[in-house]
Formats: C-alpha cells, structure tokens, sequence
C-alpha cells in the first residue's frame, strides 16, 4: 500500500470514506462534477442490474401503493424504480448521470413498464413539496457529498406522513472494505462525509431528526456472487466506475499493488463452499422512515 505522501497526490474517484462532519468550505459543486465524471466512467449499469432484489425488498418494507407516486432517488439503472413500477405505482426516478438513465428506460421497456425519467441534482430538485407518496432510493443517495441538504429534499418531497425507503452498505460491509482499500490509494475528497454512514441508525436519525415520526431499521445481506476473487476484480475495475478512475489515476506499480490488496480482501470475504465460485456475503442497513404528519 502507498504510503500517506505518495496517496495525497493522486486524484480522488469521488467517494469519501472519511466519517468527520462535513466541512462547510467544502466545494460541492466541484465534488458532482468528480462524481458524475465517476459514474459515467466503465458501466455501472452492468453490475447494478445484479442488485435487482434488494429493490424488490425495499419496495416491499416500504409497502408502496398500487397507484401511488414513487420517486427513486439517485435511481442509476433503476432498482426500485422498476420494483415499484412492477407494483403498479406512478415512477419517477431522477439521477444526475444520463447515462444510467437510459438504461432505466431500455430495462423499462423491455418489461413493458412505465417509468417518467429525469436527468436531475436529487439535491435539488424542481418540483413541488409532498411531490411523492414514497421516496426510495437503494446505494444511491448516500453517495450525495452533502449528506443533510440531500435528507432535507427527500423529506420536502415526500408527503406528510409518507415513507421514505432506504438501502445503504453498513460500515462492516464487504462495499465499505472495498471503498477503504481503494482509498488507500487514492485520497477521497476532502470535508465529504463518507457515504456508508448512511448504513447506521445514528446518522439517520441525526438527518431526519426534524421529520422524522418513526424509523424501522433491519439489516440485510446481499450476495455477491462471481466466478474467483480475479474475476470479481476484473469486472469492477472494468465496469465500477470508481474503480475505473481509481486504476486509470495509478502508475503500473500501483495498479498491480491496488489489485493485489482487492483479491486479499476478496479471499479474507469469501465464503464459499466445497461447490466453488466466490461468495462475499455484504451487510446493508433496510430503513423505512415515516415523515412526520
């Protein structure tokens, strides 16, 4: 691992892992840009798309209505969205990254789904308060760098007495791991808060403490699922866009130090049996948030 001089000049792919308060100096709007650079690069869609059941779970917990409007909030390729789509809701899901977008709607219509997409901040959304009956958003939002303006516009667009659905990697999840040890390398950006603090309860009740009526909190557990710790490595330095930009930043030596430390953690994570594969088991935290009447 790089030692704390050689990090320092490397650029960050977006993602904090620092847990200290935001800091109010911070550049936010310089941050997006490095995000939405992120998540554009390789093809999110590609590995999102396997997280399918933990919307269908979501959309479950939060009980959507048939009928009802649903806002999937830093949609990507549309996990909830499509779950409550598929339960007859009125969809809306916004991400800042078009790309995702559009394979919201190719994934849409081949289910023959209908689902209204739009390119927006979900910091900033133009559209009227208690907009929606539920808000959901699965490893979206928490990527937001401000974490209390990003809580703010979910409750301002649910309606009193809504739900607001969420799914967040916990802090001893394998994501959280993956996220450190890519930080090792390149540093995150500096006054951001990490996004897996959104996976505990104290920060969601320290976000939500102004509308929030009640909170139900359960953990949950995905799968990941691929052929060897080289092959999981292979894919997400290829398709996860963070993953991307961390290798491109990195000489060939660190390059081959960054891959070597993901297959170790890779290897120390799997559980798989006598049957093969890999099988990394990662934790997340299932939150349905009542808003206060």
């Amino acid at each position: 691992m790089p030692d704390d001089a050689t990090r320092s000049r490397r650029d960050d792919p977006g993602m904090s892992t620092d847990t200290t308060s935001t800091d109010t100096s911070t550049d936010f709007a310089t941050v997006k840009q490095r995000q939405q650079s992120s998540w554009s690069a390789g093809d999110y869609a590609r590995i999102g798309v396997t997280l399918q059941i933990v919307g269908e779970r979501l959309a479950e917990s939060v009980e959507v209505v048939a009928g009802s409007r649903v806002l999937d909030a830093a949609a990507g390729n549309g996990n909830a969205a499509l779950a409550a789509a598929r339960r007859g809701c009125q969809v809306t899901a916004v991400d800042y990254v078009p790309e995702l977008l559009d394979h919201l709607r190719q994934r849409a219509a081949a289910d023959q789904l209908d689902v209204e997409t739009r390119v927006e901040d979900i910091e900033s959304l133009p559209l009227d308060d208690g907009s929606f009956d539920s808000v959901l958003s699965t490893f979206g939002v928490a990527f937001t760098p401000d974490h209390e303006r990003a809580a703010a516009e979910l409750t301002r667009l649910c309606r009193p007495g809504g739900r607001i659905g969420l799914a967040n990697w916990t802090p001893d999840s394998f994501v959280a791991a993956m996220l450190r040890t890519i930080g090792g390398y390149v540093a995150p950006p500096a006054g951001v808060r990490s996004p897996i603090e959104w996976g505990t309860e104290a920060h969601l009740q320290e976000l939500f403490a102004n509308s929030l009526q009640d909170l139900e909190t359960v953990e949950r557990t995905f799968v990941f699922r691929y052929r060897s710790p080289e092959h999981f490595v292979d894919v997400f330095r290829t398709l996860y866009g963070p993953m991307v930009k961390a290798f491109e930043s990195l000489d060939t030596d660190g390059a081959a130090a960054l891959t070597s430390d993901l297959i170790a953690l890779c290897e120390a994570s799997d559980t798989s049996d006598e049957r093969g594969g890999l099988r990394i088991p990662s934790p997340y935290l299932e939150a349905v948030l009542t808003t206060s009447a």
